[in-house]
């Protein structure tokens, strides 16, 4: 059996990355990867958003060996350890309090939908309501819960019952000349509106797979008050967009925001490794003890790398700061690829190091990723239809080799647009 046909043959047909870029990987290091035919790859995916500081990123790496070399705790349940003590006081004190927010922090299960289901579960239990507001095109994972507040088709089909619990509206841009906060609030108002008062309202501030659509900071600021004047529970997904995506650490600094919950994982760990996070308002903590458990609440390796990160990256503002220019630069970048192609770039989306060029063919969409990828560069796509070319580099790469990739993108559109 070759090394190709082991995967086809032995892994289950649910694989998605694999069919798109078909290489064997075996070496990273920040924004490059390597196959084992030595191929080298500029890496423009970044874990889906979960290699924000880079592949083996050398200050989270020897954090992690010295842990690992202590015979310091792996697993432990919820129990108390050094590393997650070490972990709470880091993000207290270098993101929480600096930002002027309060939130105790509730350790889920390893993954994104994880966290997404403890928030939805505890905004239910604190109200005693049980809709999620959700917005098209949003994606908050694909266990069930989470799948009944996400837009995509693709992955609602794959649950096999009947999805309730939530009600979609319009997110921001999505009709033109609606204003979606506004029929919200209209449908809270009136007694035959339809709508049932809700436990919590769930949004993205940049909708990663959903086609990177940026909800501006003033319609933002518009849901946030009609949560709270409706006592409804604020929640915001900042699994991919958060952890300094868009240039700051939360995605909803910019827009002066104060979520109720805020949702993290991806980038948490700062090492591709599982952990996500529950932020939560100390009057919605509402749990009993064990209510809400699971065997892998808090990776110690992960709250040590996730440590690390904070300490290396986020002790000023000069990474951010550095996140901010590198996003002006990709923006600029792609803004000159739609000056030239018109036609067919008929938008960039998009806010910070989280941008992407949305193409009117989604085939050509598809034929410019396939281009990079066999011109040595790994990027995605995302949107309803797979129409948005999607940049996701880590946010350490270097100049040159943002430029290199986005070069290799430049080529790619002159190849599937003149071709």
């Amino acid at each position: 059996m070759t090394q190709s046909n082991t995967f086809s043959a032995l892994e289950s047909e649910v694989r998605s990355y694999s069919r798109a870029f078909p290489c064997t990987l075996q070496k990273a290091q920040g924004a490059e990867i390597w196959d084992i035919e030595g191929r080298r790859f500029l890496d423009f995916l970044a874990g889906a958003g979960s290699l924000n500081y880079g592949h083996n990123n050398p200050q989270l790496k020897q954090a992690l060996l010295d842990y690992i070399e202590s015979d310091a705790i792996t697993h432990s349940l919820d129990l108390q350890t050094t590393a997650k003590e070490t972990f709470l006081r880091t993000m207290n004190k270098l993101i929480l309090e600096p930002r002027g927010l309060e939130y105790v922090m509730m350790f889920t299960g390893p993954t994104g939908t994880n966290a997404i289901e403890a928030a939805f579960k505890l905004a239910r239990k604190a109200t005693g309501r049980t809709t999620i507001v959700s917005f098209t095109n949003g994606f908050h994972g694909v266990t069930n819960g989470a799948l009944a507040a996400t837009g995509n088709q693709h992955h609602r089909q794959g649950a096999g019952i009947p999805l309730s619990g939530t009600f979609v509206i319009p997110y921001d841009g999505y009709m033109e000349g609606l204003d979606s906060v506004a029929y919200l609030e209209k449908l809270l108002s009136d007694p035959s509106g339809g709508l049932d008062k809700p436990a919590a309202i769930v949004v993205e501030t940049v909708q990663g797979e959903g086609g990177l659509n940026a909800a501006s900071f003033e319609w933002l600021k518009k849901l946030q008050k009609v949560a709270n004047d409706n006592d409804i529970v604020f929640i915001v997904d900042d699994i991919q967009a958060g952890c300094g995506r868009t240039g700051t650490f939360f995605s909803f600094e910019p827009a002066g925001l104060n979520p109720d919950m805020v949702v993290l994982s991806k980038s948490l760990s700062g090492y591709g490794l599982p952990f996500a996070l529950v932020m939560i308002k100390k009057d919605i903590d509402v749990w009993k003890p064990g209510e809400h458990n699971g065997t892998f609440r808090g990776n110690n390796h992960a709250f040590v790398t996730a440590t690390a990160a904070l300490e290396h990256y986020w002790k000023d503002d000069t990474f951010a700061q550095d996140v901010r220019a590198k996003g002006e630069h990709l923006g600029q970048r792609l803004q000159a690829l739609q000056t030239r192609f018109p036609e067919e770039v008929v938008e960039v989306r998009g806010r910070g190091m989280m941008r992407g060029i949305r193409c009117a063919d989604p085939d050509k969409a598809a034929k410019i990723s396939a281009f990079c990828f066999q011109h040595g560069m790994i990027i995605e796509r995302s949107g309803p239809h797979d129409e948005v070319v999607k940049c996701l580099m880590p946010l350490v790469t270097p100049t040159d080799q943002l430029d290199e990739g986005l070069d290799i993108l430049e080529k790619a559109c002159v190849a599937v647009f003149n071709g």
